[in-house]
């Protein structure tokens, strides 16, 4: 059903109320999935990486759009799905049709365990949340903590927490001064102490599978 796409940085596989025609598996490359507020700021929802699925909220709806944006951060391919297609192929392949559907019900519980974690702890506890879940997803281990392998400037990490890239500097910073964190020279993030975090947040020790930033 599929086809091969290099993509390319700094594009974007899809916008916000574009036509919805097909879904992408990323195969290779690093792709962030935003929305646009009504005052058209850009809120942060996901990163996405290998053997994730973009685009599937679009699938069994009538005339449909894409919801959110698709910005490729870093280079690579793509499968691409027609939605027509797939959708006769679940109806006729009931095992993938299982497989799709534990797929998205683990996508949804993410996602709700974001908007909680947005919700109810601020904008503080959603950068505590971001850093955490960045380190589940990225993170490796050091003799001095856990190193966020991933690139991302404080104005992307604000899009993630609903705050501006001046608080999240100064939150940064004050968790630096603790030493909670420290800067690699790369501008990559080593949490010290990560159970301060999660502490700070009231963590309910979620799987992995669902605190992460997919």
């Amino acid at each position: 059903m599929a086809t091969k796409k290099k993509i390319h940085k700094d594009t974007f596989l899809f916008y916000h109320g574009q036509d919805a025609k097909e879904i992408y598996l990323i195969k290779s490359g690093i792709v962030q999935i935003s929305m646009n507020s009504s005052e058209g700021e850009e809120m942060a929802l996901r990163i996405c990486k290998t053997d994730d699925i973009v685009g599937e909220l679009t699938l069994y709806t009538d005339d449909p759009k894409y919801l959110l944006n698709a910005h490729v951060m870093e280079p690579g391919e793509v499968l691409v799905i027609n939605i027509k297609k797939l959708q006769k192929e679940l109806m006729r392949n009931h095992n993938l049709a299982i497989e799709m559907m534990k797929w998205i019900n683990n996508h949804m519980r993410r996602l709700q365990s974001k908007m909680r974690d947005l919700l109810l702890n601020g904008k503080r506890g959603a950068l505590y949340s971001t850093l955490i879940r960045l380190s589940n997803s990225y993170g490796v281990k050091q003799d001095d903590g856990i190193l966020i392998d991933i690139q991302l400037t404080n104005q992307e990490i604000a899009r993630f927490c609903g705050a501006t890239r001046e608080y999240v500097n100064r939150l940064l910073n004050e968790l630096k001064r603790k030493g909670i964190l420290t800067m690699e020279p790369s501008g990559k993030i080593v949490i010290k102490d990560i159970n301060y975090l999660r502490r700070e947040n009231q963590c309910e020790n979620c799987p992995i599978e669902i605190c992460n930033m997919d």
